[in-house]
């Protein structure tokens, strides 16, 4: 799925089956003129529709992969939210990733506020805002009017993207419900119902995502926009409907996961290992994650999973939704239950029948070897004689570009595509990621990307055990470093190395290590 890219709106528009409206602007829209703009045709909206969104404003600053010490250059996002509750705003969870100041601002600018986040889910990409200072709260929301959600959309169903140009101007992008996904949005392997809306948009005053509605209900976000197919990507309303009634709650539960990872049996040799007959479907289990749902419910590798919920499913992995149709199958995990819920799954273990009920559980980015992902919070590190230690996450595998699954350390891949054969040896992986050239790193300028395995003799799971290793150098004064591929070690003088580290502190460098 393609991300949205800078754009801004301008006049579009078209006819469709509802309000016929103006449009404002997504930023990050790849834009390709529409060819034939002659029917665009301004029309006045209803008041109420202004009175339901708000202005985001967002200042971000991620942390540096390679520099886990210091931050990356600021960078800013606008959008469009939907008010969906007295005081209360929806957008996405990309629009407050690590963001050090949020505002809202109303469509006509004369009212601006700090914004402070109700709940957040990076999963779902969803987040529900508020006006930080409750004295503000009122008066700032003061003429508004949530949106109500609507139903469930057929294919076919018109719908309109809702835009503000930055004069106030109203527009509405008119569009069409091609079909209905299962997919991510913004982080990997984190796939929700989503709408596939076809719809031609231009571009001139910029927001990163907007509202959908249709009849003046709230039926999705947009998501992105692909330019050449003039696809918008846009999260259901089924998510956003579970999203907010889970957010009414002070603690957030989040969507659940099964915590496995399924493969087709579309091949006639694999059905017939697995004994699975003509008329059955079934996915096969590939892996079970140690301490999820399934792992907890007593699901094994090599189970084929034949139903969930009731609703049996087919050899790709789709079963029949009652409304969407052909509809694959982890909607009915994460879409259609909460944490907490139990589901009942059909199996077949070795050629037999098994029924198995799970209780639903939410896994955290903390609850894998590798994260994927590790927003607002800083990155763990150590940096000891100038040598820089690291704990392996998706994003540090990311810095080595666009290909880092062909260009990142073969070791380093591995630990993340197979964490199964690491997870009982650690907590998380700590690798030694370079070094920076001082006294006490003389001769070890090529090492990097290595595992450590043990420190001074201690055997290393996290950063907090590698921190601790340090301060205990062996009888002769040296620290003694290991690592899981290779046979030598690497040796590191204590007197040197913490003059070195005192140098760094003094020529720049905020910290020498972070273990939350």
């Amino acid at each position: 799925m393609k991300h949205l890219i800078p754009l801004s709106l301008c006049l579009i528009a078209a006819s469709c089956d509802g309000p016929a409206l103006k449009t404002e602007a997504v930023q990050n829209f790849d834009v390709t003129p529409v060819a034939d703009i002659s029917a665009a045709v301004p029309v006045e909206e209803p008041v109420s529709l202004t009175e339901s969104v708000i202005r985001i404003n967002s200042t971000s600053q991620s942390w540096s992969p390679g520099q886990p010490w210091e931050k990356k250059p600021p960078g800013r996002l606008r959008s469009l939210g939907a008010i969906v509750a007295p005081g209360q705003v929806l957008t996405t969870g990309e629009m407050v990733a690590d963001a050090t100041y949020l505002e809202l601002e109303t469509p006509d600018g004369s009212k601006t506020a700090q914004a402070e986040i109700v709940a957040v889910d990076y999963e779902a990409n969803l987040a529900l805002l508020t006006v930080k200072s409750e004295a503000e709260r009122a008066t700032f929301f003061e003429g508004t009017s949530p949106l109500t959600l609507a139903g469930p959309p057929a294919i076919g169903d018109p719908m309109q993207i809702f835009q503000v140009e930055d004069n106030g101007t109203t527009l509405l992008t008119c569009g069409t419900l091609q079909s209905v996904e299962v997919s991510s949005s913004f982080l990997p392997k984190q796939s929700f119902l989503t709408y596939l809306v076809k719809a031609s948009m231009q571009g001139a005053a910029s927001s990163f995502s907007l509202p959908v509605v249709t009849d003046g209900l709230l039926s999705g976000i947009l998501l992105s926009y692909d330019s050449d197919d003039q696809i918008s990507d846009v999260l259901s309303v089924d998510v956003i409907s579970h999203f907010l009634a889970n957010a009414k709650d002070d603690t957030y539960a989040g969507f659940p996961s099964l915590g496995v990872s399924i493969s087709r049996t579309e091949d006639p040799s694999f059905r017939k290992f697995l004994k699975l007959s003509s008329e059955q479907g079934g996915l096969y289990i590939s892996t079970v994650r140690t301490g999820g749902a399934a792992d907890l419910a007593g699901i094994k590798k090599g189970d084929v999973l034949l139903s969930a919920a009731g609703f049996p499913i087919d050899r790709r992995g789709y079963y029949q939704h009652p409304h969407y149709g052909s509809v694959f199958w982890g909607h009915l995990v994460r879409g259609e239950s909460a944490t907490g819920d139990e589901i009942t799954l059909g199996l077949q273990r070795d050629g037999e029948p098994v029924e198995i009920t799970a209780t639903l559980t939410r896994e955290e980015p903390e609850d894998h070897l590798v994260p994927d992902y590790r927003f607002d919070r800083a990155p763990n590190f150590l940096v000891k004689g100038g040598l820089i230690f690291q704990e392996l996450s998706r994003p540090v595998l990311e810095a080595f570009g666009k290909d880092w699954r062909s260009r990142a350390p073969l070791n380093l891949l591995d630990v993340y595509e197979n964490p199964e054969k690491y997870e009982d040896k650690a907590e998380r992986i700590i690798f030694l990621s370079g070094s920076i050239p001082t006294p006490a790193t003389v001769g070890y300028e090529r090492l990097r990307n290595l595992i450590v395995k043990k420190v001074n003799g201690v055997e290393i799971d996290s950063m907090k055990t590698l921190i601790k290793a340090f301060e205990k150098p062996n009888p002769d004064n040296l620290h003694s470093i290991e690592f899981l591929e290779e046979s030598f070690t690497v040796y590191l003088d204590e007197t040197v190395s913490t003059m070195v580290d005192s140098t760094l502190l003094q020529r720049g460098l905020n910290r020498l290590s972070r273990a939350e």
